[in-house]
């Protein structure tokens, strides 16, 4: 099933695998042409680049030519303005000069439109050529950009993918190399599991022979010594004492202990919310202290005064049955009488309830038509009003069922032993229901509580009195979710022990017939008790046995067993010499083993996988082999030394005891060789494929560092071009540099000729 499995799980891992390489194989190919086409786009871009410098050289010549047509019009026009004057002067005489001027004039004019034209259509040309130009180069650049980012995403992807691809590889190695571990531990375990079945299946067959002969023996007693089954009648069966259940005893009053200390709290919370109640009829809407209250609230305040007489008995039934459930008893439903009290002071305290809910309704009903209350609070009355007539339901409905419970110890044809469990499962759902009821009475009174504080009229015994009728609700809901907690999770409990009586399941017919069968269990008791009785003391039977081996050894001469004795010794020197020599010897056999282990582990890194598996394997043949041999050595030699004494079969077998011990010992640790054995191999194989692994990408690292070396060697031609423009440029400065120094030095010179010519000037000045 687990190579199923595993196989199942490497098919799905090389499904994935195959999938992620197909896509890393189409991005690998999507990034190169992205690659040649951003390669390509270069190229236009630098063939853009110098039509673009072509037609700027061109424009410029053909600035360069318009200003020299244009300095040449000027000159023709101020030729012509000259020659005008001297043409009136010279009508007369130069008649035939003035129509070759006009003529030149009219040719100048033709090629200078000419010329205009040529330049407007070059001007316009190149302007189109310029505008063409920056929008492709625009759309370029931003084709290049996009490229760039998606190749960048490309990249990204792939080392991703190879990163995920080796994660996952070293994974399903770790895993795998894990499963064999596992799987050779499960097959050690399925022989160990084999070797079990086979002794279970002889222990079987000889307690099936047991069995059957006792069946035989027993069956054979029953149909000589029993008279009659009295299993076979209901009657005579109800009178049979059950085992003896201590357990389930004790369970059980535990059981009612706790279900007496809930009843406790709720009886108590209840004689205060019935006595708080009392008090705040007096108060509110009308203090007793200084008005008559109605006659409504005056016959309710009375019946509620009672409400101790109908309250108290819950907790004294409920007493009852605790103490009616002991140790020595049979705790089923026909044999709690005590549960007929307990639902007796329930009913009349139901009757208590029944009687005082109209009164509680009408009471409500008075303060609604209060002049103080606000239409919050009456609402706040109404729900509490019904809440009110819940809360008598459920507790009616749970007096019903706990009367059902109580019939079986009065009248067992009332109730059906089949019907026991749904009663229980209904009293749940009743205790269930009561909790619901009280936890709606505690928000709807904290709610009109609330709203009563906030009225002018309110007073401090009002609030007080409401605080006392709130904390005595609250009690009531914990007390009631705490019993309906504990009684859901006992339930089943319950359920389960009505089967404990006579002959399991029987049951009892009647009250009476489960009196008798107790009092016959304290007779049953008795007479145990009268039975046991202290044994004498004697010698236990092997003992004796031992002592009579002695008493008829003991013929035997003082030096005979002297010299026994001293054989014994001096062979128990020996074994504890050729047991010091044993140790030693597997003291050494254990280091040599780690020596080779270490000799393999260093073979390892340098050698290839075959070669490492198949090291392994001779060297746990040779392990194997050799302890083989000293087991060999140590089975047989110890053989020849118990021969020397055949009489005596007790040393026979002490030493046969010792040898074959350590004939297991030896194997176990042949074993737990092995074992380590096919570890190391499995991880032997681990190294070879992760030894593998790194091959590869020890190759894919080496085709990378050729590529890296490459950048490298042309990001330094680079580095070479730069510094060498950079190291003209710095000639160029030093040189400019150097010429401004010499004109420097030469205005200096200048400077000083100049202040010495000043100087000169002035002596002369001051001479004169």
């Amino acid at each position: 099933m687990a190579s199923a499995e595993l196989q199942g799980k490497y098919q799905k891992l090389a499904q994935e695998y195959s999938k992620l390489r197909a896509q890393n194989q189409v991005l690998k190919k999507g990034v190169v042409d992205e690659q040649a086409n951003s390669a390509a786009l270069k190229e236009q871009l630098k063939m853009k680049d110098q039509s673009l410098r072509k037609l700027q050289q061109e424009m410029d010549s053909l600035t360069f030519r318009n200003l020299q047509l244009a300095k040449r019009v000027e000159l023709l026009q101020d030729e012509l303005a000259l020659s005008e004057p001297r043409g009136k002067k010279n009508k007369k005489s130069g008649d035939t000069s003035s129509q070759l001027s006009q003529e030149q004039k009219s040719v100048f004019d033709e090629d200078l439109q000419k010329k205009i034209e040529e330049n407007e259509r070059l001007h316009i040309q190149f302007f189109e050529a310029d505008e063409q130009h920056k929008h492709v180069e625009a759309e370029l650049r931003s084709r290049l950009a996009t490229l760039e980012t998606e190749t960048a995403q490309h990249q990204a992807v792939v080392d991703g993918l190879t990163r995920k691809y080796m994660e996952t590889i070293e994974k399903l190695q770790n895993d795998k190399a894990k499963l064999e571990v596992k799987s050779q531990a499960l097959e050690k375990e399925a022989k160990e599991c084999r070797l079990r079945t086979e002794d279970c299946q002889l222990q079987l067959k000889n307690l099936h022979e047991d069995l059957s002969g006792r069946l035989e023996e027993s069956l054979s007693i029953i149909n000589e010594k029993v008279p009659f089954n009295d299993t076979k009648y209901s009657q005579y069966n109800a009178l049979n004492v059950p085992l003896h259940n201590r357990r389930h005893q004790l369970k059980m009053r535990d059981i009612a202990g706790q279900a007496l200390a809930f009843v406790q709290d709720l009886v108590m919370a209840l004689l205060n919310f019935h006595t708080y109640t009392e008090q705040r009829i007096q108060i509110f809407p009308v203090d007793s202290a200084i008005d008559t209250i109605s006659p409504l609230n005056q016959k309710f305040s009375q019946y509620l005064h009672e409400n101790a007489s109908y309250v108290r008995p819950l907790e004294e039934g409920m007493l009852h049955l605790f103490e009616s459930i002991t140790e020595d008893t049979v705790t089923v439903l026909e044999t709690t009488v005590k549960l007929k009290t307990f639902s007796e002071h329930l009913t009349s305290y139901i009757c208590f309830l029944r009687k005082i809910l109209p009164y509680q309704l009408k009471s409500l009903e008075e303060e609604c038509e209060s002049s103080l209350c606000t239409s919050a609070l009456r609402a706040r009355n109404l729900e509490l009003s019904q809440d009110m007539k819940k809360m008598t339901a459920v507790f009616e409905k749970l007096q019903t069922y706990v009367s059902l419970l109580a019939l079986p110890s009065t009248e067992p044809d009332g109730l059906l032993r089949a019907n026991f469990s749904s009663v229980l499962t209904n009293v749940g759902a009743a205790l269930d229901g009561f909790h619901d009821v009280m936890k709606d009475i505690s928000k709807h009174y904290s709610q009109k509580a609330t709203i009563e504080h906030e009225l002018p009229t309110a007073t401090q015994k009002l609030i007080t009195t409401n605080d006392c009728i709130l904390s005595s609700v609250v009690a009531l809901t914990n007390g009631a979710g705490k019993i309906a907690s504990f009684f859901s999770n006992n339930v089943d409990y319950f359920i389960a022990s009505l089967s404990y009586g006579p002959k399991v399941a029987s049951g009892f017919i009647n009250p009476l017939s489960a009196e008798c069968m107790l009092q016959y269990k304290k007779k049953a008791a008795a007479y145990m008790k009268a039975l046991r009785k202290p044994l004498s003391e004697s010698v236990p039977y092997e003992e004796a046995l031992a002592n009579r081996r002695v008493l008829l050894s003991s013929t035997e001469s003082r030096e005979g067993l002297a010299q026994q004795v001293q054989q014994s010794l001096e062979k128990i020197s020996k074994l504890e010499q050729e047991k010091e020599h044993w140790m030693l010897e597997a003291q050494l056999a254990k280091i040599k083993l780690e020596k080779e282990n270490q000799r393999i582990a260093d073979k390892l890194k340098s050698t290839s996988s075959g070669q490492v598996a198949g090291q392994a394997q001779e060297n746990a043949s040779v392990v194997n082999a050799s302890d083989q041999e000293e087991t060999a050595k140590a089975v047989s030699e110890p053989v020849h030394s118990t021969s020397e004494v055949p009489d005596v079969e007790s040393r026979e077998d002490l030493i046969k005891n010792h040898y074959m011990a350590r004939i297991v010992e030896l194997t176990s640790q042949l074993q737990l060789a092995d074992s380590k054995s096919v570890h190391f191999y499995a991880e032997c194989r681990a190294l070879s494929k992760r030894l593998a692994l790194a091959e590869k990408s020890k190759e894919t690292l080496a085709e990378e560092m050729k590529v890296a070396s490459q950048k490298i060697s042309r990001l330094q031609d680079e580095l070479t071009t730069t510094k060498r423009s950079y190291e003209g440029q710095l000639s160029m400065m030093s040189d400019h540099l150097c010429s401004m120094n010499e004109t420097l030095s030469k205005q200096r010179e200048e400077i000083d000729i100049l202040k010495m010519s000043s100087k000169g000037n002035s002596k002369k000045n001051k001479s004169r």
